[in-house]
């Protein structure tokens, strides 16, 4: 019984062991309720009446952020946090006192939609949470009442009432084991939903409580449970059930948590220990930390600057209109009875009101729909881009890529930092049985990829044998004959060959499922590694297929001659678990025959260590083969035996049993126990697993290092593993200077042996910082050579630790900053979040963290965009994301075509907006100066309403979804093209200010031209025009030219583009058409009253339509002609290239081929929409050659005009050019 106890308890023990000492350097960012001061709860299990003073949680659960009475006042609270919404809101307020020149109407009605549009999308996100919460409170369970179960919903379950949960079902709160259906009260539990893992976790009752499975038997249990107060840590428990006088030790082998679900077992019988939000799943709940892209952060200094702007405007008007009030303008009446912002004696006070006059009537130059409409535009980018881009769909998962949240788009387009794991993002972490050394003899023909790539460097062609009839299976990619099939029996070491196949098919913690023949068995392991090595002994002959509660059951063939096979039956006798301090696992087995063998497997300095005296041979022949394997990028682990008398093992095993049964350190004195039985060991040999790297790794990280990218490795590997890994994937070449920290070094382990700690920190700090000085120097030295190697660091994390010290931190940023490459080997989860926030903050580079596995999320969360890999250590990483690929390839769409793309459209909304605003503001501006500074409004009040929200909106909203400078192939062709995000080239104050100079002179041409031209133009009755009809004109104006202008930045026009160009000009006049054609008692539209009308009833206003529009854009068409001739951006350049080549991106089904299914097509047909009509649009957008590319167009072949040729060959002249051409 205690055998299968030990047995059953190592995995799940282990789990627990390793994976509470990862979550303690997460303890502050994991959950809101963190662990409280060391006290207990006591709960009455069957007694709700006692429970009922104790004021226990209910096991309702809301995640919403909202309820009915405070969706309201949090919802407006969180609108008004942002300055641009609190601004309107105070002007309007403004606009409704006696000073204000416009209707309230001016400024609520923009505010109130934004708002509007807000809010209903807040609603709509908590009502999905509210459903949820409702169905999960609502799960029904059976609950012990009156000697029978009774369904209840989760949401009535109390703390302290007896459940019963079946097979497949959720457990409803934090439940204590009482009792299974299966053998020895054990049950098996999923917690994918918990840290996404599917492999089976074990679960053991208490041996107290088994009989407690029936109504009536489980009436009879009165216990009282002893235990902590609730806390986030998952994979820790401690407490006491007391019942009859007697107090029985719980661990978390006794705890389900919620959320978990039971599998392979009928149904099990729990006590309710936390309810609600106390349950271990609730409060690790975390919300992701709150990220905001720095184009956003720096979009709030361009606010800001515009707030200036505005308050630089209305100080001139306010000053203008204190000087210009003088009663000497006796036509004015200024004498009595005047308001006070118009009374010459106070001008002061005049000055002071005019500020308020003009502050409400030039609010329109902050564009309040600026943030709605980015979060529209991220949301589609997010939604229908990047999560239906099939280049980033992974067939082999029906995985494909997704978006956690829309607010770090364009924060993809500027990465120069990526931090990435390497088992399960570089590599696959699907482990396979590779090569193996037994006694003393290599067996496995295969190269490895990183085989493969040494040779390559070498120079050197390998080549590779080719075994027709070789075994494959998943977790097995093993050839040699001389093993299989039985084979073995003819070696030299065939004794060996025994001992070695017997360790690997009974020292493990296996779980095996499914029919019992090799072909349908399925095996539940705790790790890849593990799994492979069952399935290696498998293919060997050793057929491990059943496992009871204190025997392991092993189909043997081929052992005592070729053909015999047997079923042998090893009686399981004590476990020593594996865990991270003793790096091996050890087993004591009792033979059929009564032979007693303690079979261990471990890291191999831990193994040598306990070898027993001699075979000196063979352990320098295992040793080398060990240093072969490590440098092939394979995964080792040592297997060694011993022979146990069986006096020895008795007078052992009453230490093992009191060292299990303490209640005080048990787990030291478990590993002093073991450590009495773990030597003098055998060695019989070592294995060698395969990680390979994922599919196209070598490939995009090769891409990315041309975009300008940096890649840092962050590893627990050994030196030597992780530096041929990143040799494999092009991370590092032998062209690479390499700067090598190691704490592997003589001086140091000579240190080491003393035992002196203060002494082995001060000097392997003093040798960290004399190597990081050394380095530097020798760095520099490089780098004032142009022609210089690539500098390359790697660093172990002991020597990391010291050197992420206050102290040297400079110095280690300084050196990594000028190295091409960094590898950071034997790192723990917490340095690599420091290594992040390094970069992050002491360089202030855009970073990016990717990572698989719970050990990466605090490195994930540390950076500005975190990427989890949807893989095979579970979801912890994923939840923890802002983006989850399937793989590690698919960043290069990720980054190279979303990112590039949604960072270029963000940069021309944000300056599209600015542009269209200040324009229409300066032509208000500039009419203040002709109406004494009096606040005198030149629009009506709906057209200075409805100019952001109806006339200009949709098309800046098309150019933010579907402008496209280049095809995503040849984004990905030229990666040189990112190094122009990684520089925010478009969003620089330069750009800012070119877009101010054209709104300035924009904004000129409107009200001079109109304003001139009219003051000679009449209408057909022959009257002058008056200040509505002008101002009419002017905003025709204004409208048609800013939505052309939208045309003249696009890079590509798509029917989209007209829909909302001609759209919003045809809004604008329809609404003209009926707005002066109507009039009522209760507004103010009777200065509009028929003015359209009687304007396009003229001449005037159709060639004041015609070149007013012309002359106002005639300056960006100049500018944007002579850009592009003399100061071309690099994608322009590429544009020339393949200007007239067709897009290929319909074609670009890369692995899905004729796999699509109806949804799968549907996806694809909607991220393709909608098709372009047109590469370029005219002569700023293609080469001087116009005439040559509108005939191109219509499919006419026309020879180049001579300035062609010189404006191409100017171009090519440029280095950047001819670099991309030799591409």
């Amino acid at each position: 019984m205690s055998g299968w106890d030990r047995v059953r308890s190592s995995r799940s023990d282990r789990s627990s062991t390793s994976l509470s000492q990862r979550t303690v350097s997460r303890t502050i960012t994991l959950g809101r309720v963190q662990p409280q001061a060391p006290s207990h709860r006591t709960i009455y299990c069957n007694h709700r009446d006692a429970n009922l003073g104790l004021r226990f949680k209910g096991n309702s659960i809301s995640t919403t952020k909202y309820n009915f009475f405070t969706f309201l006042p949090k919802g407006l609270y969180e609108q008004f946090r942002r300055v641009a919404n609190l601004y309107f809101l105070m002007v309007s307020i403004l606009s409704a006192t006696p000073y204000s020149p416009v209707h309230p109407v001016t400024n609520v009605v923009p505010l109130s939609l934004v708002l509007l549009v807000s809010l209903i999308k807040e609603a709509f996100e908590d009502w999905k949470r509210f459903q949820n919460d409702m169905a999960i409170n609502n799960t029904l369970v059976d609950v012990l009442q009156d000697q029978r179960w009774e369904c209840i919903p989760w949401k009535r379950l109390q703390v302290g009432d007896i459940v019963r949960v079946k097979q497949d079902g959720f457990f409803p709160a934090d439940l204590l084991l009482l009792a299974s259906t299966n053998a020895d009260g054990v049950c098996y539990i999923e917690t994918a939903n918990l840290d996404g893992e599917t492999n089976l976790k074990i679960r053991k009752a208490l041996e107290r409580t088994w009989d407690y499975l029936t109504p009536d038997k489980a009436c009879e249990f009165k216990g009282e449970v002893q235990c902590e107060q609730p806390n986030n840590s998952l994979y820790t428990f401690t407490g006491n059930l007391v019942m009859e006088n007697q107090t029985l030790p719980l661990s978390p082998n006794q705890l389900l948590l919620r959320g978990c679900s039971l599998k392979n077992t009928q149904y099990i019988v729990g006590a309710v220990i936390f309810t609600g939000h106390e349950t271990k799943v609730m409060m690790n709940s975390m919300n992701v930390p709150s990220k905001r892209s720095t184009l956003e952060r720096k979009l709030d200094k361009l606010i800001l600057t515009l707030f200036g702007t505005l308050f630089t405007m209305c100080l001139i008007g306010a000053i203008g209109s204190g000087v210009f009030i003088n009663k000497k303008y006796y036509f004015l009446g200024l004498e009595k009875g005047v308001e006070d912002q118009f009374n010459p004696n106070n001008r002061f006070l005049v000055t002071l009101l005019t500020m308020l006059t003009l502050l409400t009537l030039y609010s329109t130059i902050i564009p309040i729909s600026l943030y709605v409409s980015i979060e529209m535009i991220k949301f589609i980018q997010s939604t229908q881009f990047i999560n239906k881009d099939l280049n980033m769909y992974h067939v082999e998962t029906n995985t494909p890529a997704l978006a956690r949240t829309s607010n770090l788009n364009e924060e993809l387009g500027q990465v120069e930092y990526i931090f990435s794991d390497k088992t399960g993002t570089l590599t696959r972490n699907l482990m396979e049985f590779f090569k193996c050394s037994i006694g003393g003899e290599i067996y496995g023909t295969g190269v490895t990829e990183i085989e493969r790539g040494i040779a390559e460097r070498n120079g050197i062609k390998l080549q590779e044998e080719k075994v027709t009839n070789a075994v494959h299976e998943k977790g097995f990619n093993f050839d040699d004959e001389r093993l299989m099939r039985g084979a073995w029996r003819n070696e030299a070491n065939s004794d060996a060959c025994k001992e070695f196949f017997r360790c690997l098919a009974i020292c493990h913690t296996v779980l095996p499922e499914g029919d019992e023949s090799p072909e349908k068995i399925k095996y539940q392991a705790a790790s890849p590694d593990e799994a492979a090595l069952v399935i290696a002994a498998k293919n060997f002959g050793f057929f491990f297929y059943r496992r009871t509660p204190t025997m392991v059951y092993v189909r043997e063939s081929h052992v005592e001659r070729m053909g015999n096979i047997q079923d042998v039956p090893y009686e399981i006798l004590n476990v020593l678990e594996f865990n991270s301090t003793r790096k091996r696992q050890s087993v004591v087995c009792r033979y059929p025959d009564g032979r007693l063998v303690l079979y261990c497997k471990g890291a191999d300095t831990v193994i040598y260590e306990r070898l027993a005296v001699g075979n000196d041979n063979l352990k320098k022949v295992t040793r080398e083969h060990l240093e072969q394997f490590g440098a092939s990028g394979l995964r080792t682990l040592c297997l060694a035996y011993r022979d146990l008398a069986p006096d020895m093992y008795e007078s052992w095993n009453e230490k093992f049993i009191q060292a299990k049964s303490s209640l005080r350190d048990r787990e030291k004195k478990l590993d002093e126990v073991a450590e009495l039985i773990e030597k003098d060991l055998v060695l019989i040999g070592a294995t060698a697993i395969e990680d390979k790297l994922q599919e196209g790794v070598p490939n995009c990280i090769e891409t990315l290092s041309r975009a300008g990218i940096k890649i840092w490795v962050l590893t627990g590997d050994k030196i030597e593993t992780a530096i041929n890994i990143a040799y494999a994937c092009n991370l590092m070449n032998n062209e690479m200077k390499q700067f090598i920290i190691s704490s592997e070094t003589d001086a140091i382990r000579e240190v080491e042996e003393r035992g002196d700690q203060v002494e082995i920190a001060r000097f392997i700090k003093e040798e960290v910082k004399k190597e990081l000085k050394k380095c530097i120097d020798e760095a520099q030295q490089y780098s004032h050579n142009v022609s210089g190697p690539k500098l390359a660091l790697v660093i172990d994390g002991k020597c990391l630790m010291y050197a992420l010290d206050p102290s040297l931190r400079v110095m280690l940023l300084t050196l990594s900053l000028n190295c091409a490459s960094v590898v950071c080997c034997r790192v723990s989860p917490l340095q690599k979040a420091q290594v992040t926030s390094l970069v992050k903050k002491g360089a202030r580079k855009i970073t990016l963290s990717i990572g698989d596995g719970a050990n990466d999320v605090s490195m994930i969360q540390a950076a500005h965009i975190g990427v989890g890999i949807s893989g095979l250590e579970g979801m912890q990483a994923v939840m923890a994301s802002d983006f989850a690929i399937a793989q590690f390839r698919f960043l290069k769409d990720l980054l190279l075509v979303h990112g590039r793309w949604s960072y270029l459209r963000i940069c021309k909304v944000v300056t599209y907006f600015f542009y269209k605003n200040l324009t229409f503001t300066l032509t208000q501006f500039w009419f203040t100066f002709n109406t004494g500074f009096s606040g005198q409004r030149f629009y009506d009040d709906w057209f200075q309403s409805l100019y952001n929200v109806i006339f200009t909106s949709f098309p800046v909203i098309i150019l933010g979804l579907f402008d496209k400078d280049v095809s995503a192939s040849l984004s990905k062709r030229y990666p040189e093209l990112y190094k122009e995000g990684i520089r925010n080239v478009f969003f620089k104050w330069r750009v800012v200010l070119i877009w101010a100079f054209f709104a300035v002179y924009q904004s000129l041409v409107f009200y001079h031209f109109v304003t001139t031209s009219s003051s000679a133009a009449q209408s057909s009755s022959g009257k002058t025009f008056g200040l509505w009809d002008v101002s009419t004109m002017a905003f025709t104006c204004v409208v048609v030219t800013v939505n052309l202008r939208l045309l003249m930045m696009c890079n590509s026009i798509t029917r989209w583009h007209y829909i909302g160009v001609g759209g919003s000009i045809v809004a604008w006049f329809l609404f003209i058409f009926l707005y002066s054609g109507l009039m009522t008692k209760h507004d103010r539209q009777e200065n509009i009253y028929w003015v359209i009308y009687i304007l396009m009833s003229t001449a005037y206003f159709y060639v004041t339509l015609l070149l007013v529009p012309v002359a106002a854009l005639l300056g960006d068409f100049i500018y944007q002609g002579v850009q592009r001739w003399f100061f071309p951006y690099d994608y322009q350049i590429v544009q020339e290239i393949h200007g007239h080549e067709p897009d290929d991106s319909r074609t670009e089904l890369l692995e899905i081929g004729n796999q699509l299914t109806p949804e799968e097509a549907r996806s694809y047909a909607i991220s393709q929409l909608p098709r372009e009509l047109s590469k370029h649009t005219g002569f700023a957008f293609d080469s001087p050659g116009y005439e040559s590319f509108f005939a191109s167009q219509l499919g006419i072949k026309a020879p180049q005009k001579a300035w062609d040729v010189a404006r191409r060959a100017c171009a090519r002249s440029k280095p950047k050019v001819s670099k991309k051409e030799k591409r």
